[in-house]
């Protein structure tokens, strides 16, 4: 199984079990409020955010490059 074939399986699983799992856990959520000092947790810092998004530009380009583009063509 190619690995676009099982991301693409994994993606459809997680939304067919996160409805299930969601009604599943039945716990009630509280609220908590916070003054308009504290809106933003990350203060301006964008660390975090952008190690995401490096390692997310990273798998997309390691799945780019190993593509074996097989497909068979009739002419």
């Amino acid at each position: 199984m190619s690995i676009r074939k099982m991301a693409l399986l994994g993606a459809a699983a997680s939304l067919a079990a996160t409805p299930v799992v969601a009604q599943a856990v039945n716990t009630p959520v509280e609220r908590a409020s916070a003054q308009a000092s504290d809106e933003s947790e990350l203060a301006g810092r964008i660390g975090p955010a952008l190690i995401i998004v490096a390692l997310a530009a990273a798998g997309m380009l390691f799945l780019l490059l190993t593509d074996d583009d097989d497909d068979a063509v009739s002419a």
